[in-house]
């Protein structure tokens, strides 16, 4: 299978999805999977009241965007997400890499960037 590739994983806020979908198709990343997850980490979550009881929220709302992108696009991409989903508070979540050993489009048989 031809072509380095890297999976790109980011964990960010809800409201700055636009953002950073609208940066990455500037760069010309095509394929963008985003999941609705929760989390908890250095924001430790906050209290809310409800019906006059207070209660803890532990796990914050965020999305998990995924990418696969080639290597050479790697480092912009990287950037974009960056630059887009930063709000320079507490929470604006974190940005993982891994090394893609095959794609393969379903449809074609394409594999390798072709198949991005």
């Amino acid at each position: 299978m031809k072509g380095a590739m890297k999976n790109v994983i980011a964990i960010i806020k809800p409201f700055k999805l636009d953002e950073v979908r609208v940066a990455l198709a500037s760069l010309g990343v095509q394929g963008l999977t985003v999941t609705e997850v929760r989390g908890f980490g250095r924001q430790k979550g906050h209290t809310e009241l409800y019906r006059g009881a207070e209660y803890t929220v532990d796990f914050l709302p965020k999305l998990r965007i995924e990418t696969a992108v080639s290597d050479s696009m790697l480092d912009r991409a990287v950037d974009v997400i960056q630059q887009a989903a930063k709000t320079g508070k507490i929470g604006d979540g974190k940005i993982f890499v891994m090394n893609v050993e095959c794609v393969k489009r379903i449809r074609t048989g394409e594999t390798g960037d072709v198949a991005l």
